[in-house]
């Protein structure tokens, strides 16, 4: 995949303060300068894998979060449709029918949210190569 952005781009859209490179997950695509990408991010770090002591955005488990202009009448607020693509450690992982709800529950709270659809997907199979370095450092997989 082709980065358009650079960090500095980056760092200027979403803010200093909220960028660490370390967290983010190699394989993620997002639009970064969207406005909801910050909240939403934001709300994907507060769930947790309950085996692995780790947030699902930097396990990597999170693939692809995309944004659709809500069809309104209404021209104010602007509501976006948020769609997510993610996957799971493993076939077998023990909360595989929670996992999309949680999701679910995080994002749609948030302000300009319309509707979130979360759709599990085995294609690229999740691997530790996925996985956020902050990710990697609080398990201590050092590559």
């Amino acid at each position: 995949m082709k980065h358009v952005a650079d960090k500095e781009m980056v760092k200027n859209a979403i803010g200093e303060d909220h960028y660490d490179e370390m967290a983010e997950p190699p394989e993620l695509e997002i639009e970064d300068s969207h406005p909801l990408a910050r909240n939403v991010k934001a709300a994907l770090k507060d769930i947790y894998d309950p085996e692995i002591p780790v947030n699902i955005y930097e396990l990597g488990l999170i693939y692809k979060v995309s944004f659709k202009k809500a069809e309104s009448k209404d021209t104010e607020p602007v509501e976006y449709d948020v769609s997510v693509e993610m996957s799971l450690t493993s076939p077998a992982c023990p909360v595989a029918q929670e996992m999309p709800s949680w999701v679910q529950n995080a994002i749609f709270p948030l302000q300009g949210v319309r509707h979130v659809d979360v759709e599990i997907v085995w294609d690229p199979t999740w691997d530790p190569s996925m996985m956020a370095e902050t990710a990697k450092l609080q398990l201590n997989m050092f590559t």
